[in-house]
């Protein structure tokens, strides 16, 4: 089996593509801060056949909120590599393996390290106060997508929604607002959904899980001149706030291979990114039973206009673009799973057990 290390000890081994900023020693005991060790194992097989296999998994986004404090992994794969090569600069371990009878294994293990993330509402005003210019590199996230469109019916909503707004944050909080009060969970919908804004808008059904109502959220936030993208992740553990967000056993351990969860950011010049997710209103009021004027569900909201609860890992804001090497598959939707193909069939990353892959968490 080979062994890589991404990182160890604080010391970068390999990957600078995948390198993290190391925190100090001491922000392991600052308020808020969390720890986990996250595996994924696969072991892709096809009916013991003779065949080639292609493997692409999401790696964590490094940044303020989360940093990557070890990595590694290790497989009986033919050639592999960690590139940030699409437009999204979404981090990417990519293996593959040549044409054989024996099942293809990889196990990618790291520890993360998480801190809560919040916004303050009275930095957010005083930044928006300043009217201050979008920055060009952030442009991007103000451009319609395969499955976020920015004109004719959502634009249209999205005057309905805002009315005269000219002020920035007041027009997300508008849009957060009836995106909270108008979408539902759907406990049907596969997944986390495909995100399809077009059409939802051409049914008038609202209902979705995490990625359908995030897409919406950022549609509508786009279509009114304010930067916004999804953030595609997996949930780590235990919720402080309820079972509906993660839970895990006595020794911090949890099985989170289906554990995907989409959540949004908008950008207010002057002060940056800014967390939001409108998609965990409608879960809390589906597992919980509550209807959505409950005090839990209207404090949930609350937090959320400008913060996230990090028993949770982001990898990327990748929507509708191409993984490298090219797959069969592209534009992928998104990349909050695993992609794997068998010579030129897509395997369903909505199904691990026959994909097969296996994550699971355990808080530190």
């Amino acid at each position: 089996m080979r062994r890589r290390e991404f990182i160890k000890g604080g010391a970068v081994l390999a990957a600078a593509a995948f390198a993290p900023s190391i925190l100090p020693a001491a922000v392991a005991t600052e308020q808020g801060v969390r720890r986990f060790r996250v595996e994924a194992t696969f072991d892709i097989r096809y009916d013991e056949k003779i065949y080639p296999a292609r493997l692409w998994s999401p790696l964590p986004l490094d940044a303020a909120w989360q940093k990557v404090k070890e990595a590694s992994f290790s497989g009986n794969y033919d050639d592999f590599n960690y590139n940030t090569k699409n437009l999204y600069e979404a981090r990417t371990l990519y293996a593959e393996w040549k044409q054989s009878d024996r099942p293809k294994r990889l196990r990618l293990s790291m520890e993360i390290e998480t801190r809560a993330r919040m916004v303050p509402i009275e930095a957010i005003e005083a930044a928006d106060a300043k009217n201050l210019p979008i920055p060009e590199e952030v442009k991007l996230f103000l451009q319609p997508t395969a499955h976020i469109p920015v004109t004719g019916r959502i634009r249209a909503l999205v005057r309905k929604i805002i009315g005269p707004e000219t002020r920035r944050f007041e027009k997300v909080k508008k849009i957060y607002d009836w995106t909270t009060r108008m979408t539902f969970r759907d406990p049907k919908v596969k997944g986390c959904g495909t995100g399809d804004v077009e059409k939802m808008l051409e049914s008038g059904y609202y209902g979705g899980k995490c990625t359908d109502l995030s897409s919406l959220f950022v549609a509508l936030l786009r279509a009114a001149g304010i930067p916004a993208r999804e953030v595609f992740g997996i949930r780590l553990g235990r919720s402080n706030f309820s079972k509906a967000f993660g839970k895990s056993d006595t020794k911090g351990f949890a099985d989170i291979t289906t554990w995907q969860h989409c959540r949004a950011e908008y950008y207010i010049p002057g002060i940056g990114w800014i967390p939001s997710d409108p998609a965990d209103i409608t879960k809390l009021e589906l597992v919980e039973k509550l209807p959505y004027e409950h005090p839990r569900v209207q404090t949930l909201k609350r937090r959320y206009l400008h913060s996230w609860e990090m028993n949770w890992m982001g990898f990327n804001h990748a929507r509708d673009f191409k993984l490298w090497p090219t797959p069969e598959q592209y534009p992928l939707n998104m990349f909050g799973y695993p992609y794997a193909e068998i010579e030129d069939e897509v395997l369903d990353y909505y199904d691990p057990k026959n994909f097969s892959y296996r994550i699971t968490s355990q808080e530190l």
